[in-house]
């Protein structure tokens, strides 16, 4: 076997374990810590004294199912009313206030279902011209930034390879900006493997023919 198809071989299976190693990693970490969670709740309601064996994680099945209960609660009118006055009096709390609101800001914009936070992946020109990488589209700039722009732009996120939780902040003008035809879960493997894990190219759509009408 060749030299070059042994350095196949081994990058190949090392694309495969590597994020399934990180996964798992990552995975026992968040229930350790969630088990440490159990830690204040009173020596009788301890899981050890309550089913005598210890239970891994428990901590994150408590967790999950609080952040569901959570959300039922909100969806209706006493639970959104709630979390409104907790809003108000948290925004109030010095330090704490704007760290919060600038938390939420974030949060509210990746995860509503009807923001345009990572909804869409481009095609731009970075760091240089002729130079070109992924981004993913964030909104449109905003106060008095617009106000030093000559034309139209569009705010974008450009991750960095292959970690993709940081990268550059980024205001492009929008006809420098190309969208593709590519999902934002295939952007992001075609971001983390390096360019190995290229995304299909789309099913080109076949052109509709029409009749050709006689001369009159």
């Amino acid at each position: 076997m060749k030299k070059t198809t042994l350095k196949s071989v081994f990058l190949t299976g090392l694309l495969v374990i590597v994020p399934l190693a990180v996964t798992l990693w990552v995975l026992g970490l968040i229930i350790g810590t969630m088990d440490q969670t159990l830690l204040l709740l009173p020596s009788s309601w301890q899981p050890e004294k309550l089913f005598g064996f210890h239970l891994p994680g428990i901590g994150a099945l408590l967790t999950i199912a609080f952040i569901f209960v959570v959300g039922l609660f909100t969806q209706n009118l006493v639970g959104q009313k709630l979390v409104t006055w907790w809003d108000a009096i948290v925004r109030h709390i010095p330090v704490v206030g704007p760290l919060y609101t600038s938390v939420k800001q974030v949060s509210d914009t990746l995860l509503s279902s009807s923001g345009n936070a990572f909804r869409k992946a481009l095609l731009i020109e970075y760091p240089r011209r002729g130079s070109y990488t992924i981004a993913f589209l964030t909104g449109a700039p905003g106060g008095d930034v617009v106000n030093h722009l000559q034309e139209e732009h569009v705010s974008v996120y450009v991750p960095t390879t292959p970690n993709p939780t940081s990268g550059f902040f980024l205001m492009v003008p929008r006809s420098e900006v190309v969208e593709l035809d590519m999902s934002v879960d295939a952007a992001l493997k075609y971001i983390v493997s390096m360019g190995v894990v290229a995304p299909a190219a789309p099913t080109p759509v076949a052109p509709i023919r029409r009749p050709v009408e006689p001369p009159l």
